[in-house]
């Protein structure tokens, strides 16, 4: 995301781990594998971590694989 698309914080959703395990179909533990190799990012709060709904939906995006017809 550029800085040009950045949102102001007070826009920003975040999502727990659980919320982001549940949008994706995943276990909590293969989120917190794409948070720690860094390929999402979450902001650290107290021991949990918070993840922009807008950078899960951009991973989905940039991670869909497309089938291609024959």
């Amino acid at each position: 995301m550029d800085a040009g698309s950045e949102r102001p914080l007070n826009e920003v959703r975040f999502l727990t781990v659980a919320e982001v395990a549940s949008v994706m179909r995943v276990s909590k533990m293969t989120v917190y594998r794409l948070v720690h190799s860094g390929h999402l990012p979450a902001v650290r709060v107290g021991r949990s971590f918070r993840v922009p709904e807008q950078a899960v939906h951009a991973y989905l995006r940039d991670s869909f694989v497309g089938v291609e017809s024959a």
